[in-house]
């Protein structure tokens, strides 16, 4: 290949024109005689020794066009100046080395800085070697000049800082921590000036207040970048204070935005909503009432800044008992993790993969690894209470906590990563994350990090692979602090095989996520201790149902709730073989006990019941009739009815605790949940996937139940030849959709022979109505059973129990639409079957009215559902993410189907049904509902009712309000199979809004 002749060819060689794809012509015409006069256009070659020094030096920059221009820009700027006059600029470059390296640094890599020279062509000089030889200091200081305009100095200022700060690092004068320090120092001094401006605009007279600047986030932590908000917060000292305090405050922010970057001051409590400053005492008392765990996360990294400094070290010391408790709120792991996928989330998915800051293998999955562990560990080991990044995660590494490698491995990305964003944020002066996508953007942020071609790699190559490298790495770690570490390190193995001491074990149960890892230890001490058998199968069992627990929001539950368990029945010959023998019953028992409060409260009370996880047979719901006759024969063992009905409630836990095992094992895979049959036969296992197969679970347990109880109590009534006595179930009960916590929502008929008194026939119907609800309510340590006949004809204040007569004459009269809305879910439970049926025959026409609905009728179903939304929804709570009365929840569509059956079926027999899908699918296939409102709907109902159970598993009691955060929407989320809690929320609302659209549509139909 011949060398190039043309002046263009010979300056390619230098790396001009690369970028302009013009061959080195422009750089040429910049160089020659018109220009900089450093390239002899005739000879090709630079025009002396001291220019072939410069063109060297430009040939090195990040961008060597971009320098030139630049360069030539100053040049051009200062001849202007001057009048013509040659270039101070260039006689300095030629013989201060240090100057050449630093200016040219900068103008290759920075084009704002570039233009800031450009405008300011005699600021270069603060770039000079000093006298001693040595660079100029960059150390983030502020020297304002000039009686102008303070804040016109200030920004001026602040420039010369900066651009000696940048000079540093890009020729290797300063590293990463240094020049995040002196970035950090110069928003220190920055906000320090800018306080004083903002006091001294004060009106006269008015007493200087006590303000403290604290600086947080990357500012708090030493580890500024080029441009970025600068978080902060204002604290008082006194009420006194407040006013002026937020005067200078307000100028404050101002100011810093004029000069130099946006002042965030965010992060105080109750965000933007709240005061932009309080006192020290109204500080005090939200963190330790409000404050979530995220906001104790930010306070890791709090640090004096400006302002009054020891009143900012005061807040400082006040706060930290709190930030060092917050790791032992139940939540606080799972917060920190919830946070970090939901920054994850908010990434648009066309920047996912270019993201170094919040993208996976990001800035933030160091940062959010580290400062977990800041959490969990700076309890006690107050070495670890440092503000940054690299000073913690250097601590964590000397006290253990992290490996030596892996803690090397995350700082070599934290230092990549960090690099990066300095370049790409340098380059303009702006706020960016990302990296570019487009090739000549690729090219110089390569050049700019230092990258250069090898062998059969490109530089941009050579920087990808860099990059994932780094990336792919702090992702793995992060997941293996945060989510996966081992497990087996935690359990007490054999003395021969011991892997952890017990401190070392502490701090591993802590990054599994306990919040008492003291407490867990000791339950694993009391199970795992001593030579006995049971202690080596405990030891061999253990590792399986920690890794169940830890990954449970709250592992210490769990662990907790095993231990208890195991003291009761580990002495027994069954129950550790069981375990240890039969292979999924640890992990099923695990699965149950880490997930639910309300099946662990159930095992609690009986233990043996664990023994219906052996076999995936004894998790099906019982047949119908086979709890029927179990329940009767249990009642018919004992005379006493108190005793007998101890019997049927301890036969009905037992049978809960079938449902909520088979419903939670479902949803671990460990069970697999088969559709539902009407009769209840031959049914497998039900999970949370069928809702309706565990409200028809629950529903026949709730029949069985009350029938045994009617017997019972029957028997301890006086008798009336011939009485006929029934139970109709309602509500919920009556659709077959009760819920784990759901009371029995009933009507009590009866009937007598003709030519009984009344008076005594509705006596004694009344004593065995009492007597039923009296036996179930009885204080014991089974579950109690509510039953509520609120719905009866004049509610409370109509008689309990009434005659077969009394309802068809009140209904007949004076029933009001909503009684025969009511009335849909009417259906036979227990007692006389035959009067059941006539029951149900006699509201037929009432519930299903042959002519449908008058207008009036209609109104007042649509006036009444109103006053419900705006009256039944409790106070607080979120009517987006309320299951039973929020918005496209459970009411909504049953309102909806009861007003279609209310209309229609009368004329359509297929609607006469209780239960609230059957309908749904039954006006869908008659016409009389789009298909797509129907699966719309019918997807807001299954949803719903899938939530609701899942809260009451979860919490042990009764709600309807889904939570947005926390620990209890981690375990529903865990337990419907989901992955992020975030992304279910979101797929609630969506669902949850459509069903809703689709119930206004029926109800403007």
């Amino acid at each position: 290949m011949s060398r190039p002749t043309s002046a263009p060819g010979r300056l390619a060689r230098y790396g001009f024109g690369t970028g302009q794809g013009d061959g080195g012509a422009r750089a040429a015409d910049l160089l020659g005689p018109d220009g900089l006069d450093l390239w002899r256009l005739d000879a090709q070659e630079p025009v002396d020794e001291r220019a072939a020094e410069l063109l060297a030096a430009l040939s090195r920059a990040a961008d060597p066009d971009l320098a030139l221009r630049q360069l030539h820009r100053i040049v051009e700027a200062e001849r202007r100046a001057r009048a013509g006059a040659g270039s101070e600029l260039l006689d300095a470059l030629h013989a201060d080395p240090g100057l050449r390296r630093r200016v040219v640094a900068v103008l290759g890599a920075s084009s704002a800085l570039g233009d800031h020279l450009v405008a300011n062509p005699d600021q270069w000089s603060v770039l000079r070697t000093g006298p001693d030889g040595c660079a100029p200091v960059a150390d983030g200081r502020l020297e304002p000049a000039g009686d102008g305009n303070p804040v016109a100095a200030l920004r001026q200022a602040y420039r010369l800082a900066l651009l000696r700060i940048a000079a540093a690092d890009l020729t290797g004068g300063r590293a990463l921590e240094q020049t995040m320090a002196a970035l950090s120092a110069l928003a220190d001094a920055t906000l320090a000036a800018a306080c004083e401006l903002a006091v001294g605009e004060l009106p006269e007279g008015t007493p200087r207040p006590r303000l403290a600047v604290v600086a947080m986030g990357k500012c708090g932590g030493d580890e500024l970048n080029y441009v970025s908000d600068v978080d902060v917060i204002f604290v008082a000292a006194e009420d006194d204070d407040l006013t002026a305090a937020t005067t200078v405050a307000t100028r404050l922010i101002h100011i810093c935005g004029l000069v130099a970057w946006p002042v965030d001051a965010a992060l105080r409590p109750e965000g933007k909503r709240g005061p932009l400053v309080r006192t020290l005492a109204s500080h005090l008392a939200y963190y330790r009432r409000w404050a979530r765990t995220w906001e104790f996360q930010a306070l890791l990294k709090a640090r004096p800044a400006a302002g009054d400094l020891a009143l900012a070290q005061e807040w400082i010391d006040q706060l930290a008992p709190l930030v060092w408790r917050a790791a032992e709120r139940p939540e606080a792991v799972e917060d920190v993790r919830a946070m970090r996928r939901r920054i994850i989330d908010n990434i648009p998915p066309k920047e996912l993969d270019r993201e170094i800051k919040r993208g996976p293998g990001g800035l933030r999955d160091i940062e959010f690894a580290v400062q977990l562990l800041q959490l969990v560990h700076g309890r006690v080991d107050e070495s670890l209470r440092v503000p940054g990044t690299i000073p913690a995660l250097g601590a964590l590494v000397a006290g253990g906590y992290v490996g030596r490698a892996d803690g090397e491995a995350l700082l070599r990305g934290y230092r990549f990563l960090r690099t990066v964003e300095h370049r790409l944020q340098l380059q303009g002066l702006r706020r960016t994350h990302t990296v570019p996508d487009e090739p000549a953007g690729l090219r110089w942020l390569a050049a700019a990090l230092g990258y250069a071609a090898t062998p059969g790699r490109s530089a941009v190559e050579e920087f990808r692979a860099e990059w994932v490298t780094h990336a792919s790495e702090v992702r793995r770690l992060h997941a293996k602090l945060l989510y996966r570490p081992l497990l087996e390190s935690v359990a007490r193995v054999p003395a021969d095989g011991l892997r952890l001491t017990p401190e070392a074990a502490r701090h591993r149960l802590e990054i599994l996520g306990f919040g008492d890892p003291a407490g867990a230890l000791r339950h694993l001490e009391a199970l795992t201790g001593g030579v006995s058998r049971t202690a080596a199968i405990q030891r061999t069992l253990l590792p399986v149902l920690l890794s169940e627990f830890a990954d449970a929001p709250e592992p210490d539950r769990g662990l907790l709730s095993y231990r208890q368990v195991s003291d009761k029945l580990g002495s027994t010959p069954w129950y550790l073989r069981l375990l240890r023998d039969e292979g999924p019953v640890a992990r099923r028992l695990a699965r149950v006990l880490s997930s639910s409060r309300y099946a662990t409260d159930l095992l609690a009370r009986e233990p043996e019941a664990l023994r219906l996880l052996a076999e995936e047979s004894e998790l099906a719901p019982r047949p119908r009739e086979v709890l029927h006759e179990g329940f009767s024969a249990a009642a018919g063992r004992h005379t006493d009815p108190v005793e007998a009905t101890r019997a049927i409630r301890a036969l009905r836990r037992r049978e809960l605790v079938r449902i909520a095992c088979a419903d939670l094992l479902c949803r671990a895979g460990s069970l697999a949940p088969t559709p539902t049959r009407p009769d209840g036969a031959g049914r497998r296992a039900p999970g949370l996937a069928d809702v309706t197969a565990v409200g028809t679970a629950l529903a026949d347990v709730t029949d069985a139940t009350l029938a045994a109880a009617l017997r019972t109590a029957r028997g301890t009534q006086p008798t009336v030849p011939g009485l006929r006595f029934a139970v109709i179930g309602m509500g919920r009960l009556g659709g077959y959709e009760s819920n784990y916590l759901s009371d029995a929502d009933v009507l009590f008929v009866y009937d007598a022979p003709a030519g009984t008194d009344e008076r005594a026939a509705s006596a004694a119907a009344h004593g065995v109505a009492e007597e039923l609800r009296r036996l179930l309510g009885v204080p014991a340590p089974d579950p109690p059973l509510g039953v509520d006949a609120d719905l009866r004809p004049e509610g409370r204040q109509g008689p309990l129990a009434r005659s077969l007569a009394a309802y068809a004459q009140y209904y007949a009269r004076w029933s009001r639409v909503w009684e025969a809305q009511a009335l849909l879910r009417a259906r036979f439970v227990c007692g006389d079957a035959d009067l059941g049926a006539e029951f149900e025959a006699m509201v037929d026409p009432v519930r299903y009215p042959v002519d449908g609905l008058t207008r009036e009728q209609i109104v007042e179903i649509r006036r009444i559902k109103a006053r419900v939304e705006n009256e039944r929804l409790p106070r607080g709570a979120d009517p987006a993410t309320h299951t039973k009365l929020g918005r496209g929840g459970l009411a909504d569509v049953e309102w909806a189907v009861q007003l279609l059956q209310l209309r229609h079926a009368g004329a359509v027999p297929a609607l006469r049904g209780t239960r609230t899908l059957d309908a749904l699918a039954a006006a869908r296939d008659a016409g009389l509902l789009d298909a797509a409102d129907a699966d719309a709907m019918a997807a807001g109902w299954s949803l719903a009712a899938q939530v609701r159970n899942a809260l009451m598993l979860v919490r042990g009691r009764a709600g309807d309000q889904l939570p947005r955060h926390g620990v209890e929407l981690a375990g529903v989320v865990r337990l419907l199979g989901a992955d992020d809690p975030g992304e279910f929320l979101d797929e609630y609302l969506r669902t949850a809004r459509r069903s809703r659209a689709a119930m206004e549509r029926v109800f403007d139909a």
